[in-house]
């Protein structure tokens, strides 16, 4: 059981103790994505892109693609956004969405609007 610690400059940096992703049994454990430079504008579709941008960065420095993600977790702090946001995703998925579920949660770290993290397989 071989661990492998994924980054990239093209997603944020982690803004606490942990990775960006973890690669292991070919599996990709992808940490939760937030877009902390558009929180404060309150665009919820430009920051769920920046986020969906965030992870496909990620993917693409773990040589994966969003074809390869079987589980996403979606923390939304509002979820009235949640056609905005399903809108957004949902590009990244043209074919065969992944398993996913959608949270509303009190507060979000950086108080971002949105976090998204996911699970990929090779």
């Amino acid at each position: 059981m071989s661990k492998q610690i994924v980054y990239t400059e093209q997603a944020p940096a982690p803004i606490g103790p942990y990775s960006q992703a973890v690669k292991i049994n070919g599996m990709l454990f992808v940490s939760g994505q937030v877009a902390i430079e558009l929180a404060p504008q309150g665009d919820i579709q430009a920051e769920t892109q920046k986020v969906m941008e965030n992870i496909g960065a990620i993917l693409e420095a773990a040589g994966l693609d969003y074809s390869n993600i079987v589980k996403s977790s979606i923390f939304v702090k509002d979820m009235n956004n949640f056609a905005a946001i399903n809108e957004v995703y949902g590009r990244f998925f043209t074919a065969e969405p992944p398993a996913r579920e959608t949270v509303e949660v009190a507060r979000l770290p950086k108080d971002v609007n949105v976090e998204i993290s996911v699970i990929a397989v090779q």
